[in-house]
């Protein structure tokens, strides 16, 4: 049970990092895409929001995988789909594997809260942008 729980952290730390490197990617391509539009409409509010939520579902799609490469190489599973599968009702749910299924949960509504709270924070700022260039 040791092995498990030091396997789980070592993932969850993986995933922090991955998440890292997608939330920052996210900010970046807000930044990048916020400044160019002059007129900044619903439709141009839409596609930037919309890349946004692309790059954080991604992100967590990718930890779904790091989870399920876990489970294959501790073969408890034989197929990395089946185990993409367990891992994916884990990331969003919990369910009972041993340590791994309820760490792989927890890792995984820290993971979404993170998503939205980055995703939340962006869509503020488009629509005082759009608010703003409305008024002016």
């Amino acid at each position: 049970m040791l092995m498990n729980l030091l396997f789980g952290l070592l993932t969850m730390i993986a995933c922090l990092l991955l998440q890292s490197v997608l939330v920052i990617a996210a900010i970046r391509y807000y930044w990048q895409h916020e400044r160019s539009p002059n007129n900044p409409s619903f439709w141009s509010s839409g596609v930037l929001i919309t890349g946004v939520m692309l790059l954080l579902v991604i992100g967590n799609m990718a930890q779904v995988g790091v989870w399920a490469l876990l489970f294959v190489l501790l073969e408890e599973f034989q197929q990395f789909g089946e185990a993409f599968y367990h891992s994916a009702v884990n990331f969003a749910t919990l369910a009972k594997h041993k340590l791994l299924g309820p760490l792989e949960a927890i890792n995984g509504a820290l993971m979404i809260g993170v998503s939205t709270a980055a995703l939340i924070s962006i869509f503020q700022q488009v629509i005082q942008t759009t608010a703003g260039a409305r008024r002016r």
